[in-house]
């Protein structure tokens, strides 16, 4: 019995200094050594998703792992980034995420997450906001229609509270232009828009591809754009700077995003795939066809955008005093 024991207990011993020699082992493989979920923080069709899975076909061909696409959609997209912020810190979880995710965290209480629990691997793609007319308004530019506001009862529609075109939108006639022109959240830029074409509300402020075909196709009039120089793409459609009514650029955007406490190894690998998806031609061409520019860089300038994009809409949304419950 005692020598049982003994052969029993020098197994255990040998068993334990293997796993302890694998562990490193499977821990320094180079990553990623397993497939990668990106979850998606809204629901699929939106430009999040769009953008996802450009970007993670283009993954998957790269690492010759599989990248799956989990969209994850609800709340504005708190839910996928509180379930980020509690997935294991490894980047086999990475946030797929818009603009929103700068803005819930001063817009409510309950978001669910803190910006600080993540790091930004990098910015994927941009693209300005847009703001339009009905086909039967009158006025013609965007000055003409906060004139107006003074003498009639004007509202616009967006895609909903706390989206960057009802921010910007805000900022442009309240802060800026000082213009009483009511908000009318819809449940998404496509039912703000059929408003607008079919003359139930005057304007709409939207991210610019969600209404460029229907601009092109004279559905909608386009009165300002948010961009700092106009777009190639409507070169005759003027910025709100240059119309006086914007100091700044206002964005929607979509970035990868992962646990804060990922390990800075995998993080900057991350970040150096993204970047050589996003400098591939066929990307360029494929976020250019939806009204998107790739973006990239490194780590710290993705860190420090959106940083600075959640201190200003941080400070919008506190002058406007705006609150979700």
């Amino acid at each position: 019995m005692t020598h049982f024991f003994k052969r029993a207990s020098s197994a255990v011993v040998i068993t334990a200094a293997l796993l302890t020699a694998i562990g490193p082992a499977v821990a320094q493989q180079p990553y990623p050594a397993q497939p990668v979920r990106l979850l998606v923080a809204f629901a699929p069709g939106g430009p999040a998703d769009i953008i996802a899975r450009i970007v993670g076909q283009k993954l998957n061909d790269l690492w010759r792992e599989p990248v799956v696409i989990e969209n994850r959609g609800g709340a504005g997209g708190n839910i996928a980034a509180g379930a980020a912020a509690r997935a294991e810190p490894n980047g086999y979880t990475v946030l797929v995420t818009t603009s929103a995710f700068a803005v819930n965290p001063s817009l409510s209480a309950k978001a669910g997450y803190s910006p600080d629990e993540f790091k930004t691997v990098a910015v994927a793609a941009t693209t300005p906001n847009l703001i339009v007319g009905a086909p039967n308004l009158t006025a013609s530019t965007l000055r003409e229609v906060i004139t107006s506001a003074a003498k009639e009862n004007l509202t616009y529609g967006t895609a909903g509270v706390g989206t960057t075109p009802h921010l910007s939108a805000e900022k442009i006639f309240k802060l800026n232009a000082k213009a009483n022109i009511v908000h009318a959240p819809f449940t998404g830029a496509g039912p703000a828009l059929n408003a607008v074409m079919g003359g139930h509300t005057p304007l709409a402020s939207v991210a610019l591809p969600a209404a460029m075909e229907l601009v092109k196709g004279k559905q909608v009039k386009a009165l300002a754009v948010t961009s700092r120089e106009r777009m190639p793409s409507l070169p005759d459609v003027p910025t709100a700077r240059e119309l006086g009514l914007s100091d700044d650029e206002d964005a929607t955007w979509v970035a990868f995003l992962v646990s804060a406490k990922t390990p800075q190894t995998v993080i900057d690998k991350l970040n150096a795939d993204v970047n050589k998806v996003l400098a591939d031609a066929s990307v360029r061409e494929q976020f250019d066809r939806i009204g998107f520019a790739a973006v990239g860089g490194s780590v710290t300038d993705s860190q420090n955008y959106v940083r600075g994009e959640i201190t200003k809409w941080g400070d919008i949304i506190r002058k406007l005093e705006l609150k979700q419950e």
